[in-house]
């Protein structure tokens, strides 16, 4: 009997009871080596010493703080650490408790930043379909995720959606990378002027597409493309980073290796590294401007936003991974970890794609290779490869859906920052033994 209202009711999870570097223990004494991060969250691993003596060390000077009172060293410490590595023009932090509330305060900011320069029908919010921006309302509608959106459509505010830029299923055939980005890209001028360019805030896209589609970065110039738009028609560009951001990808902002600044920019997950609830909206200084010089506030709170032991547990996360020199490491690891996928997967007849960047990849399974054809949904594929995976001590993240919300299966994997090749080589060898259990069963 529990208490809790797990994910599944009629399957409530294993129990925990200790973990430490890329390795749970369950109740029974099983062990688990967590390549997936969570939700590619424990960038690394489980039980640093460094953060939890950071902790620690905050604890006993000051737990808790309300914003509305006070400000903390630690948190303004952490705004400037973020902002000193963030993408150019971006110039002030806005602390939160996570993912949907970055992406919800994100919303918020671009539509405040038209009341205050005197463009209030600046109203519109265009994303991608097969997206995911969070689970409160503001950001289950402006993702794509159509499964998630599904039941509470009534309740959503509008939002637009375009084609993603998911070269595997929309790149057609003969045409070149750069011939698809801009068609991609092209689909977002297209929207603008069909809603009425004075009449679109923002635009919100993952650098690289997370749970929803399984790691899918752009091609060629995609988002060079999308950042002129925005400048063409005055579009806030907000770049959703809380499952690809702070370090996952090889880079410390994703948008990195796309050779762009957003005008917002949200992070969570490995801001913290599970060790506290934490997350953020970065925002540039034009939007910062506006409110200085409008209202003089950004109108928005939340109880435990900028909260001492969280930014505690951010700054000492990110100043690991800084002496550390890990965002080296997940370059090498994530080599290695494609090429295991590519030894392993290459030419399995069931895995049409493999993709994503650094320590941020997937494999996608098809019934049908050759046509890309997907399993029927009924047979939960993506289900099955979980419980065959955690039967032999591997955490991987499959999901369904990839295609369209219903149909495609892929399984997505974010291990931490810290693992090694021989780590990278036991858990593709325990992933192809789940895939091919779940495809036999």
């Amino acid at each position: 009997m529990t208490r809790l209202l797990h994910r599944s009711i009629h399957s409530p999870p294993r129990r925990a009871v200790s973990a430490s570097g890329i390795h749970f223990t369950d109740a029974e004494g099983k062990s688990y080596i967590d390549a997936s991060g969570g939700a590619a969250v424990s960038c690394l691993g489980h039980a640093h010493p460094d953060v939890i003596a950071a902790l620690h060390a905050q604890l006993d000077r000051l737990a808790y703080a309300h914003t509305g009172f006070f400000t903390t060293e630690v948190a303004e410490a952490l705004a400037d650490k973020l902002i000193a590595g963030a993408p150019e023009g971006l110039s002030h932090v806005y602390l939160v408790s996570g993912g949907s509330e970055a992406v919800e305060a994100a919303l918020k900011m671009a539509r405040q930043y038209f009341t205050e320069t005197g463009q209030p029908q600046r109203r519109h919010i265009i994303a991608r379909r097969q997206s995911y921006h969070g689970n409160t309302l503001g950001a289950l509608a402006a993702g794509g995720n159509e499964w998630r959106r599904a039941q509470f459509k009534p309740l959503l505010m509008e939002a637009h959606h375009i084609a993603p830029c998911f070269a595997y299923r929309e790149q057609r055939l003969g045409e070149s990378d750069a011939n698809y980005a801009a068609r991609a890209a092209g689909e977002l001028e297209a929207k603008i002027c069909e809603l009425g360019p004075d009449t679109v805030a923002a635009f919100i896209a993952e650098p690289v597409v997370g749970a929803t589609a399984g790691a899918v970065p752009a091609m060629a110039d995609y988002f060079k493309r999308i950042r002129a738009i925005c400048d063409k028609y005055g579009v806030l560009l907000i770049l959703d980073e809380v499952m690809c951001g702070m370090g996952r990808t090889g880079y410390l902002y994703a948008c990195e290796a796309d050779g762009i600044a957003p005008d917002l920019l949200t992070i969570a997950k490995g801001l913290g590294g599970g060790y506290q609830p934490v997350g953020a909206t970065l925002l540039s200084q034009k939007i910062y401007d506006a409110f200085a010089n409008g209202t003089g506030f950004f109108q928005h709170g939340h109880t435990y936003m900028g909260h001492p032991m969280a930014a505690a547990a951010g700054l000492a996360v990110q100043e690991v991974i800084a002496r550390d020199r890990l965002l080296e490491n997940v370059q090498a690891m994530g080599a290695h970890l494609r090429a295991g996928l590519e030894s392993a997967f290459g030419q399995h007849p069931h895995v049409g794609d493999i993709r994503g960047r650094g320590l941020f990849q997937a494999i996608e399974l098809v019934a049908d290779r050759e046509n890309k054809t997907p399993f029927d949904p009924a047979c939960k594929l993506h289900a099955k490869i979980k419980a065959e995976a955690m039967a032999r001590g591997l955490m991987v993240y499959p999901m369904g859906g990839t295609i369209d919300g219903v149909q495609g299966d892929h399984v997505l994997m974010a291990p931490p920052f810290i693992v090694n090749e021989a780590d990278l080589e036991e858990i593709t060898g325990r992933l192809a033994e789940s895939v091919e259990a779940a495809l036999a069963a």
